[in-house]
């Protein structure tokens, strides 16, 4: 059975709570969407809930579901935003599963004919490049 300690002081809970700096790109009253900070495509985001839970595993049914309302509005605004031909979406559960942050969050990456995911590296992208590419979100859900 994987653990299911829900660790208040990951880097989502972190953010939710405004002690560390994000590009947020979306927000309502059951998630927050970001920008990836090592992301594996241009406009590479996560769709985040706010209430705590570890993973898909532990996610109250009501949680989930709005989680996934988002992820499927947000996987339509990068297609626009981005000139995008499709989406690759993630969800992560437990380390085997190679979760890596332990609260639930949802990858949506624009995808383009011909174009491979880059490998996560665990590098950072420039700052100014998230702005960027948040700032098209964004417009694009306007």
């Amino acid at each position: 059975m994987p653990a299911n300690d829900y660790d208040d002081q990951n880097i989502f809970a972190k953010i939710l709570r405004g002690e560390i700096p994000s590009h947020k790109v979306y927000e309502d009253e059951k998630t927050v969407v970001i920008m990836d900070i090592m992301p594996r495509g241009d406009g590479h985001v996560l769709v985040i809930p706010k209430a705590p839970s570890r993973n898909i595993l532990d996610i109250a049914p009501e949680d989930l579901t709005a989680v996934m309302t988002v992820v499927q509005k947000i996987a339509r605004t990068v297609i626009k935003a981005f000139g995008a031909d499709g989406t690759t979406i993630q969800q992560f559960s437990e380390p085997a599963g190679g979760q890596v942050v332990f609260h639930t969050h949802v990858h949506v990456i624009p995808r383009f004919e011909g174009v491979p995911l880059r490998p996560h590296t665990g590098e950072m992208a420039p700052n100014e490049v998230l702005a960027e590419n948040a700032g098209k979100i964004r417009a694009a859900l306007a």
